[in-house]
């Protein structure tokens, strides 16, 4: 009788061991998080999951639809509300809906509001995030950055608030550190040869800068990072990328308070821009001057002050220009970059080695800035450095990039989301800008002569 039991015990246990083995080998993938970054650029969808997910997508006309099926994952409370991340101003996407489509296969549908050119994409892992299933929404007739330019009405100085562009997700961004701010050291004095540290800081005074000539003056002005790609972080909290867009906007609106020029936004909200796209926009706006901005970071937190990076084709002037270039070139694997889509304009772009005399006036722009900077904020470095940025490398643009002071200095974390302060910097670029234009006037483009701003 023992005998029997044992037979049928073990007859079951390997009769059940396949099933057993096989929902192991195919156990559902669940999605930790989904984001939605809607931009007049495109809208882009993001699914984060500890492993990658397979996928095949199709589009449905009459009326516009875009069907993601999913396979193998698991129809958690994150896809079931995946519904409500999508806004009615979302430029592309009027909905979203979600649900077992068959056994092992979950079906994403997006109700488009026009046609559009999706692309689908898997990222690996990278810092702080694990796999990620990309969707990347463009209009079928991408946007002109030159006609939305003429068109667009002049920007007015923001008014002063504290609160940044908000981006609807599902589950939070990858928290900071969970470190214990360092003890703060007083701030230096007069006497120690700093006296430019006091965040009660007066309003800007008028400097008498040189009238311009009389063609208007096209300024790209480039928020660093964005979307996916939150930057450096403060330790109290701050993203870099929220801190770049608001210096950003107050720039432009002082550009284009001045006569005779118009700045334009690279990214004008919480989304992301590969590095060199930010440069194909500048050109295709015929930009005369690109600003790229930023906010630094250090593993100490007592690094302080601004600096302006000017491109290098011959190595970087220092070890810390050179892990900063390495670090800011690195936003295109955290943004995210469909590599599978090649274009020869780009790849020109960064072929043309003919960069010297672009280079040696972004030099002379980055010390006008420099300059004014130094009249706010202490300077990290005395001088100009260089190194291999990418989004430096337009070949007939003067390109500088400013990292206006450390985000990770809680002390200068806190000037940072200043408005005042912002302020202080964005008519430190103006007057540097303004002095450069005064000594450099830029070549006629009669593109932009005949047109009225």
């Amino acid at each position: 009788m023992l005998k029997a039991v044992v037979k049928l015990t073990t007859l079951l246990i390997f009769s059940w061991l396949p099933l057993f083995l096989a929902s192991g080998a195919h156990a559902a993938i669940a999605v930790g998080s989904a984001r939605v970054w809607p931009a007049q650029d495109y809208t882009r969808l993001t699914l984060e999951s500890k492993q990658a997910i397979r996928h095949n997508m199709f589009t449905v006309s009459k009326p516009e639809r875009l069907v993601i099926d999913l396979e193998d994952v698991e129809l958690g409370s994150t896809l079931n509300e995946l519904t409500k991340l999508v806004g009615s101003d979302d430029p592309y996407i009027a909905s979203v809906r979600v649900g077992r489509f068959k056994p092992g296969v979950v079906r994403l549908v997006l109700d488009l509001k026009s046609e559009v050119k999706p692309q689908l994409f898997i990222l690996k892992p990278v810092g702080e995030y694990g796999y990620r299933l990309v969707l990347d929404v463009y209009p079928a007739r991408p946007l002109d950055p030159l006609m939305a330019l003429l068109e667009k009405p002049k920007a007015t100085i923001p008014e002063a608030t504290n609160t940044p562009t908000v981006t609807s997700q599902i589950a939070a961004e990858p928290s900071a550190a969970k470190e214990h701010p360092a003890e703060e050291k007083p701030e230096p004095t007069a006497k120690q040869g700093i006296g430019k540290i006091d965040t009660q800081l007066p309003a800007a005074q008028p400097k008498n800068i040189p009238e311009l000539r009389a063609r208007t003056l096209i300024v790209a002005i480039d928020a660093g990072h964005g979307g996916e790609d939150p930057g450096a972080r403060g330790r109290n909290g701050s993203h870099e990328k929220n801190v770049t867009l608001a210096i950003a906007r107050k720039v432009k609106a002082l550009v284009d308070d001045t006569p005779n020029m118009r700045g334009v936004l690279i990214r004008d909200g919480d989304y992301f821009i590969p590095l060199i796209g930010r440069v194909t926009k500048a050109r295709k706006v015929n930009a005369d001057l690109f600003v790229s901005i930023h906010a630094d970071a250090f593993i100490k937190p007592d690094a302080r002050g601004s600096s302006v990076f000017a491109l290098s084709e011959h190595g970087a002037t220092s070890a810390a220009a050179r892990w900063l270039a390495k670090k800011e070139n690195e936003a295109d694997l955290i943004g995210g970059v469909n590599i599978a889509v090649k274009d020869p304009y780009l790849a020109r772009t960064l072929l043309d080695l003919s960069q010297t005399a672009t280079i040696n006036d972004s030099m002379k722009l980055a010390k006008h800035v420099l300059h004014e900077l130094g009249d706010i904020n202490d300077l990290h470095r005395g001088q100009v450095e260089q190194a291999g940025f990418a989004v430096l490398k337009s070949p007939d643009i003067p390109s500088i990039l400013v990292e206006t002071a450390f985000i990770s200095n809680p002390s200068e974390e806190r000037r940072l989301n200043d408005e005042d302060y912002q302020m202080k910097i964005a008519n430190a670029i103006l007057n540097g800008t303004k002095r450069y234009f005064a000594q450099n006037p830029a070549l006629s483009k009669p593109q932009f002569a005949q047109a009225e701003f």
